[in-house]
């Protein structure tokens, strides 16, 4: 029983072996899997290479469009993820982006089994070892300095892969209309350059998925914010030839913190100090060199906002709005001060147009004290001398009456000279108080319109700020 079950055992290892030396003799080998593979001789890809007869000389990969009848097209399925937005430039209309590009097409002359070269499914080839569709961006202006990507993949079913990763230059039409809280939207328009209808473009139309792919890849976001993208085919007639287009939307929103607070913040901190300046003493020079300093300071901050504003939009933007009005509120503050300043100084030019006599009240004064009390000293001093004289005549020799009465009579023209000094004395202070109110009527008038135009300034100013503000909170 024994030699029975070892003689078995003996015949199934002999057919075995004999089964494994028929396979190995027809270059085939027993997988993991269970199913044969090939031998070694057909594991590596140049046999793939060799088997396809695919190289660089053979014009029948590079030549021509890879169909074996040329009414049958080409569908090329595009796909474009953004991995960057390096810049916009507002003066140049240019938008400049970093993308990656994933081109998939077939390739009818590329089939083989992978079955008989041990499974291999796809291999890495040079670029310009095949056929590519040409391809281009209509919004590009520059040309990328990068390299293309060197390589592409083909898979044993006649699908050819090219990813290439490019850094776009491309014109964008910037709406610059709500600066610095704007949102731009850029076109990357693909299309081939000489194929009209032998090329299809497919895309994946799903908004949603290719906004979120490229949200996931985005490593960092600079000034502009990425918000979606989009994407359209359209069919074109190209010269009587249907045309497919793909255009991508790229949208973006400026980050505007810095804009508000290097240069919205600070026009509006000189205009609150326009508004303190009316503090100031109308009689002092300072308030009108201090205003035109203000005034120049917003000067130099729109020179800096016309290096950033491109000159060819149609409206104008809210940003240059707002320093115009700015700008004007404060001219028309400064023309007030000068208005009032001319006003006040007009009542000194009124008293200096007079004389010395009326170049100052307390000086005048003076005078007719002076005046009043000469007179007075005089009308005594001639009163005393005639009294003095009359005692001494009486004392010493005897005189006639009509001696001493004649002198005597000297008494009441003195005192006729002394009220005829008053009357003059009486009409010079009349004089006087009717020219001060004469010259106090300016400087109430100035006083007047400067409380009104305060009253209309600050309303005014806080009715544009309103404004302007309502104008760039609202949507386009």
């Amino acid at each position: 029983m024994i030699l029975v079950q070892s003689v078995f055992v003996l015949l199934l290892t002999g057919v075995l072996s004999t089964s494994e030396f028929n396979e190995f003799q027809n270059g085939s080998l027993p997988s993991d899997d269970g199913f044969p593979e090939t031998s070694e001789e057909n594991c590596s890809y140049s046999k793939v290479l060799e088997y396809l007869n695919l190289n660089k000389d053979n014009s029948l990969y590079t030549m021509s469009r890879p169909v074996k009848h040329h009414r049958r097209t080409t569908p090329v399925h595009l796909q474009m993820a953004l991995y960057a937005i390096l810049d916009v430039r507002e003066i140049d209309q240019t938008f400049i982006s970093y993308v990656w590009i994933y081109m998939t097409w077939m390739n009818e002359f590329i089939n083989w089994e992978p079955t008989e070269f041990c499974g291999i499914s796809n291999v890495t080839i040079p670029n310009d070892a095949l056929w590519k569709p040409d391809l281009t961006i209509e919004e590009m202006i520059e040309k990328d300095k990068a390299p293309p990507s060197p390589l592409l993949q083909i898979f044993y079913n006649g699908t050819v892969l090219y990813k290439n990763d490019q850094v776009i230059i491309s014109t964008c039409q910037m709406r610059v209309y709500k600066f610095p809280f704007d949102t731009q939207s850029c076109n990357i328009t693909f299309r081939s350059i000489l194929h009209s209808g032998e090329i299809f473009l497919t895309v994946n139309e799903n908004n949603s998925q290719i906004t979120t792919w490229s949200r996931e890849i985005m490593l960092t976001q600079y000034e502009w914010v990425f918000i979606n993208m989009s994407v359209d085919k359209h069919i074109e007639d190209n010269l009587g030839c249907n045309q497919t287009t793909v255009i991508y939307t790229i949208n973006m929103k400026r980050r505007s913190i810095l804009y508000c607070a290097n240069f919205l913040v600070p026009i509006l901190f000189l205009l609150i100090l326009d508004l303190a300046s009316f503090l100031i003493p109308k009689s002092g020079g300072e308030k009108l060199g201090f205003k035109v300093t203000v005034l120049l300071a917003v000067t130099v901050m729109q020179l800096l906002l016309n290096e950033i504003l491109p000159s060819s939009t149609d409206t104008i933007p809210l940003v240059v709005l707002y320093c115009i009005g700015i700008f004007g509120l404060m001219l028309l503050s400064l023309m007030e001060t000068i208005v009032v300043m001319y006003l006040m100084e007009k009542d000194s030019d009124s008293l200096d147009s007079e004389g010395d006599p009326a170049l100052n009240a307390e000086q005048n004064d003076k005078i007719m004290k002076l005046n009043s009390r000469d007179n007075f000293t005089v009308m005594k001093t001639c009163c005393w001398s005639a009294v003095i004289h009359d005692q001494q005549i009486d004392q010493n020799t005897p005189s006639p009456k009509k001696d001493s009465s004649s002198q005597r009579l000297d008494v009441p023209l003195a005192l006729d000279l002394f009220s005829h000094e008053l009357d003059e004395v009486k009409k010079t202070v009349s004089l006087l108080s009717s020219r001060r109110e004469n010259t106090g009527y300016w400087t109430k008038l100035s006083k007047k319109i400067n409380n009104i135009f305060f009253a209309f300034y600050v309303g005014t100013v806080t009715l544009f700020l309103i404004t302007i503000s309502t104008l760039w909170i609202m949507e386009e």
